[in-house]
């Protein structure tokens, strides 16, 4: 920076004291000024550091708050789908024997793996029973024919097979239920679920009873159940079996 002080004046006038006095106040004024921008500089670039100081720790943690969120939500998205996810075991219905007494594995409420090409072979006329372990009106059905079943097997010959459609998930549930009920039946979980590729309907809808003659056909088939149902049942499996 360049100071310019003009002093209009007549040289003739003026003496050698006065110009001594002129100089002396260039000077000043100079070192005045040159103090003025060193120090505005100074104060400027101390401003800039200690702003850029505060600024990056702010940075750095917005930053970080993402990556601190970002994993507890994909921990949990992936243990919903995980819980959510059933595996089938089903083959297709294709290749299920469409005919009585079918080719279907089943477990007793021992674990026991047995199918029904030879379980269900025989000539007595048969009660197929479809429930499964959360249905309330399959327990109330089961219920009203344990109070009769052992005076119906004393008047007729005939099988009753309840058959469990639960999911493997519920398989402790059934094999419980198998043990404690107390029912004089033959109790057997379809822990494939590939009934419901043979039966009519698909077994939508439980509880659901079948009965099948001595010609594997099936003659009656009741979906749900109401009070006095188990009566009509019976009735159908003495008629048959008096053929």
């Amino acid at each position: 920076m360049y100071l310019c002080v003009c002093v209009p004046m007549n040289r003739k006038h003026v003496n050698t004291q006065t110009l001594k006095h002129i100089l002396l106040m260039k000077k000043l004024l100079i070192l005045l000024v040159s103090f003025t921008m060193f120090y505005g500089c100074a104060n400027s670039q101390e401003e800039q550091n200690s702003s850029k100081t505060s600024a990056e720790p702010a940075k750095q943690e917005v930053k970080q708050q993402p990556a601190a969120t970002a994993t507890p939500k994909n921990n949990i998205r992936q243990s919903r789908t995980n819980s959510n996810v059933i595996r089938s075991t089903s083959r297709q219905k294709a290749e299920v024997n469409q005919v009585f007494p079918y080719d279907i594995d089943l477990k007793d409420a021992d674990g026991k793996v047995v199918n029904t090409s030879s379980l269900l072979k025989g000539d007595k006329p048969t009660i197929l029973l479809f429930w499964l372990t959360t249905c309330f009106p399959c327990k109330i059905e089961m219920k009203a024919i344990k109070a009769k079943y052992p005076q119906w097997k004393e008047e007729t010959d005939f099988r009753l097979v309840a058959i469990s459609t639960d999911f493997m998930k519920n398989e402790a549930a059934f094999q419980k239920m198998a043990k404690e009920k107390g029912w004089e039946w033959e109790v057997y979980h379809d822990f494939n679920r590939e009934f419901r590729h043979v039966m009519p309907g698909a077994l939508n809808g439980l509880p659901q009873t079948f009965i099948v003659d001595t010609n594997g056909e099936v003659v009656y088939h009741k979906r749900k159940y109401s009070t006095g149902d188990e009566d009509k049942l019976y009735a159908k499996v003495k008629e048959l079996a008096m053929k």
